[in-house]
């Protein structure tokens, strides 16, 4: 669970004439390294730091497992981490070149085109089911651990889930891109049947899913066209609107997820 003191500040506004105070997301640049090379820089919520960088490195591609990491840790400044990699790792630095610039509002900025965002992945294979009742539960579960966005209104969540409805983690964060590479940081060691967001699912989100293997990911927003046409080329099971006890279903992949025509709520 998040302390919402570690993610946010109190400042002063004036409402309807008075002077009062009111709590914001805290947001500052993250600067991640891999060696003594500058990968990417990312406007994120401090706080797990360390998962964030472990989770970027992994879900852009730049490492092929976490086998690959052999150590993560702040470097020098509260706002530097650095990736230490395994000796027998090689990093293709030229493909880095066009360099990832990522901001609170895209995760994906920087990069050159359409075609550069794919990842070089196999389809997802797995084999995992979940019913139409646990998914229309998972964005309350979600909501009831939103520390943060209970005290500011302006922080994006992702959750990792078992198909049963366990929680295995969450996290919260001013960009949603951070939030879920928190959470694929904090989840390393442990599979993940369901990553649930807490807004849309945009392409990038949906990429770093099936880099990092979550055969299903629930939205409570809307998904957009090319998030929709790559969970069909890659098999993963896609739902948005996931709210109120419904749901559609954008990309099912034999899962069997129903297309929630009817209300779970009960």
């Amino acid at each position: 669970m998040i302390a919402a003191m570690e993610q946010s500040v109190r400042v002063d506004i004036r409402r309807h004439g008075a002077l009062e105070t009111d709590s914001v997301v805290i947001e500052e640049p993250l600067e991640i390294r891999v060696g003594d090379r500058a990968l990417s820089v990312t406007l994120r919520t401090p706080g797990d730091d360390i998962e964030l960088a472990t989770g970027f490195v992994i879900t852009e591609s730049v490492v092929k497992s976490a086998e690959d990491i052999r150590e993560v840790r702040h470097w020098g400044s509260p706002n530097v981490v650095r990736v230490a990699l395994s000796d027998d790792v090689q990093i293709d630095w030229q493909r880095l070149q066009r360099h990832f610039y990522s901001t609170s509002s895209c995760g994906v900025c920087g990069k050159t085109s359409i075609d550069a965002l794919r990842v070089s992945t196999k389809p997802l294979e797995s084999n995992v089911r979940i019913e139409p009742r646990v998914i229309a539960q998972l964005p309350e579960m979600l909501r009831a651990q939103q520390r943060t966005f209970d005290a500011t209104g302006g922080i994006h969540a992702a959750g990792a889930f078992k198909a049963s409805g366990e929680l295995i983690a969450i996290r919260e964060d001013v960009g949603r891109h951070n939030a879920v590479d928190k959470v694929v940081g904090a989840t390393i060691n442990e599979p993940v049947d369901v990553l649930v967001l807490s807004g849309r699912a945009g392409f990038e989100l949906v990429q770093k899913a099936i880099v990092a293997r979550i055969p299903i990911v629930v939205a409570v927003g809307a998904p957009s066209s090319l998030a929709v046409e790559l969970a069909r080329e890659m098999h993963l099971t896609l739902l948005g609107f996931v709210r109120d006890g419904r749901y559609n279903v954008y990309a099912d992949q034999c899962r069997n997820v129903d297309d929630a025509s009817q209300s779970f709520s009960g």
